[in-house]
């Protein structure tokens, strides 16, 4: 049971998100320019995971403003569908596919509650249900999360996650090199912080942020719980983003421990598939 769940967390995250969703559409970090040229800014790994997307429909959980979701139909997806509970982040995302000639049949954008998704998005199921990097921290019931995940998965189909490892949590933040914090943390991690991951001098009002952390553990049970076959859950060795002053970024634009340093999970990621029919 999750301990200190502040009940305003949602109102109080949709507000942050909400505020930044201009910050992040401006931003060299998303380069909405170059995605515009690219229409792709799907990592290898992912690419390889999910594999091939033609002719299959896919559901974008808490797709932000639609970068990873476009990608997907780019890559050749039938029909993609993104879910997130941010107003503006919703109208950017449909901007967007509006500029790039997608019509709501082939790429559609949806505003509500992650929890709500089943009765929010358009189909009743869908081959691959997606959720991108970044997003089970801001939930505090896994369990619910992954059961109305499985719903939406259709017969034969899977869900797939990538995510920050949890290993990275419980690290100093300058080395990584000491356990610093709980890894079986369950009190919510209530902070105020102003700008962004974009731009942390950025002069923002909307600075507090309610999280969670999960363990590997935690996760994988309430997939499995969910009814999912997990087909693999795979530990990598590098991340997105400099979240230890002593990672170094590679050519292939993810950050990694030098030479020489023991190397950690950083990231991991998982496929679920559902069953053809009832066994």
């Amino acid at each position: 049971m999750r301990h200190h769940t502040p009940d305003d967390w949602r109102e109080v995250n949709r507000a942050r998100w909400d505020e930044r969703v201009p910050l992040h559409t401006a931003s060299d970090f998303y380069d909405q320019d170059a995605f515009r040229r690219t229409r792709d800014v799907i990592r290898d790994f992912e690419a390889a995971e999910v594999g091939d997307v033609t002719g299959r429909s896919l559901l974008h959980l808490q797709c932000h403003f639609g970068q990873d979701t476009l990608s997907w139909a780019h890559r050749g997806a039938d029909r993609v569908v993104g879910l997130d509970f941010s107003v503006p982040a919703i109208e950017a995302a449909r901007e967007l596919a509006a500029e790039f000639g997608y019509g709501p049949d082939r790429a559609s954008f949806v505003a509500a509650d992650v929890h709500d998704a089943a009765e929010a998005v358009p189909d009743a199921a869908y081959d691959i249900v997606y959720t991108g990097i970044g997003s089970v921290n801001w939930l505090p019931d896994l369990v619910r999360w992954a059961g109305t995940a499985a719903s939406l998965v259709a017969p034969g189909g899977f869900l797939y996650l990538a995510e920050f490892h949890p290993l990275c949590d419980v690290l100093d933040d300058k080395t990584g090199s000491r356990v610093s914090h709980d890894y079986f943390r369950l009190e919510a991690w209530d902070e105020d912080a102003p700008g962004s991951y974009t731009d942390s001098g950025a002069v923002t009002v909307h600075n507090r942020a309610v999280e969670w952390q999960h363990s590997l553990g935690d996760v994988i049970s309430a997939v499995a719980g969910s009814g999912l076959r997990i087909e693999f859950l795979h530990e990598h060795d590098m991340t997105m983003f400099q979240r230890f002053d002593e990672l170094r970024r590679d050519d292939d634009g993810f950050y990694r421990f030098p030479e020489g340093r023991p190397r950690i999970p950083l990231m991991y990621s998982l496929k679920a598939t559902k069953a053809t029919k009832a066994v």
